[in-house]
């Protein structure tokens, strides 16, 4: 939390991000949240890793990083929103 009560994140490159929580969130539901998303901080590693690793691959001539990142996000995000997007 910081000195505005928003939830929010360093990233690696140095930035703070906000993470957008509902309105509703109390204290004690955002310290919840918190230790979900620790519990899954290695996962998320091994994720990321494997995006820098595809990226890396698909990279090429035809392909700048910059397309494949943005290829590799809207895919994911297609994919995932069929099975977790609103209903």
């Amino acid at each position: 939390m910081d000195e505005q009560g928003q939830l929010t994140y360093v990233g690696d490159d140095g930035r703070r991000y906000v993470v957008g929580l509902p309105p509703e969130a109390d204290e004690q539901s955002v310290e919840r949240v918190m230790a979900t998303l620790a519990a899954g901080g290695d996962l998320f590693q091994q994720i990321e890793g494997l995006c820098h690793r595809w990226i890396s691959a698909v990279t090429g001539p035809d392909l700048d990083s910059r397309a494949a990142l943005v290829l590799l996000i809207t895919t994911l995000e297609t994919a995932l929103e069929d099975a977790y997007g609103e209903a």
